[in-house]
């Protein structure tokens, strides 16, 4: 009786449509199509920093190594510029998230209270500022005028706090902590900032996860801050070095196809470009390497946090 049973369910299970299979097929095959999209440079670019940059920069290396070769990687540990920008991009990464995190979410938390009067028309100005800004001469001036250029803090303070992260922590603590935790804590005699710091903080982890891995991985790839406003090679983070890599490679590279230079500059140059070109994909891997292993670890915050920024309420 009971395999009848069993039987009878098996043949009654719905059986998916051509049309259905049909859209599956395509689903898989876009989804496909996409990894291989995403996951090409990165294999190329790790399959680069092992091979020969002649045969790189000729095309003959189109996925795996080619030439294995670990020049590259012996250059990178010798140059002291690359351990320098590594110990400033560590500093400011977690000093500057830090700092993110003490303003971002006594801010958040402010806002999401239904009794702070005026909420509203303080997070509308802060909405403004993702739109609106007083231009790059302005801010340098003002950034001047407060001793911040040349300074390491000039890219931690003026940064303290993005509108963005700031609306996506508001969004979790007005719909995760329940207002009326806050009435039972107010009604037990808490005050406001024992509230926040024993029972709301403790509640929010995940949010706390993804402000942490949304401002690290700023602060790990700022280059453009650093350019403007640092003027001493001994504060650049490591992400300017790696411009100065790459944009040199570059250059020569056009200097050498206009074709001015006399034979003994354009041998210099040749070299040159072999050196930068032998190591520019090994800095990429060395720069980026940090982040790429940390995220599967936080991976799935990062999901969480991607659905809590798509509500804004």
């Amino acid at each position: 009786m009971a395999q009848a049973q069993l039987l009878q369910k098996k043949n009654n299970k719905i059986r998916p449509c051509t049309q259905d299979r049909a859209f599956g097929a395509v689903v898989v095959i876009s989804l496909a199509i996409f990894l291989l999209l995403t996951i090409y440079p990165l294999i190329f670019v790790i399959s680069a920093s092992f091979s020969d940059p002649k045969l790189v920069a000729s095309g003959q290396m189109i996925l795996l190594p080619k030439g294995f070769s670990l020049q590259g990687y012996q250059y990178v540990m010798q140059y002291e510029e690359i351990w320098l920008g590594y110990r400033n991009t560590i500093f400011y990464t977690i000093v500057g998230t830090l700092v993110n995190l003490v303003f971002t979410l006594p801010c958040a938390y402010g806002l999401s209270r239904r009794d702070v009067k005026g909420r509203n028309f303080i997070m509308t100005l802060y909405v403004i500022t993702m739109y609106v800004g007083g231009g790059l001469i302005p801010h340098y001036l003002n950034l001047q005028s407060l001793h911040l250029i040349n300074s390491p803090w000039v890219l931690i303070i003026p940064g303290a706090v993005s509108t963005y992260n700031l609306i996506v922590a508001r969004t979790f603590f007005s719909n995760s902590i329940p207002w009326e935790l806050h009435e039972a804590a107010f009604i037990d005699g808490s005050s406001d900032f024992r509230t926040f710091l024993q029972i709301v903080l403790p509640l929010s982890t995940p949010i706390i996860v993804v402000l942490t891995l949304y401002y690290g991985v700023g602060h790990w790839n700022s280059y453009f801050s650093a350019l403007i406003y640092l003027n001493d090679r001994n504060l650049y983070p490591l992400q300017v070095f790696l411009h100065e890599i790459l944009s040199l490679s570059n250059f020569m590279a056009n200097a050498m196809q206009e074709g001015t230079l006399s034979p003994e500059e354009m041998a210099a140059m040749l070299e040159q470009v072999e050196t930068a070109n032998m190591i520019k994909y090994c800095m990429i891997v060395v720069a980026s390497a940090p982040m790429m292993v940390l995220y599967p670890f936080l991976q799935r915050f990062f999901t969480k946090g991607v659905m809590i920024g798509a509500i804004k309420g």
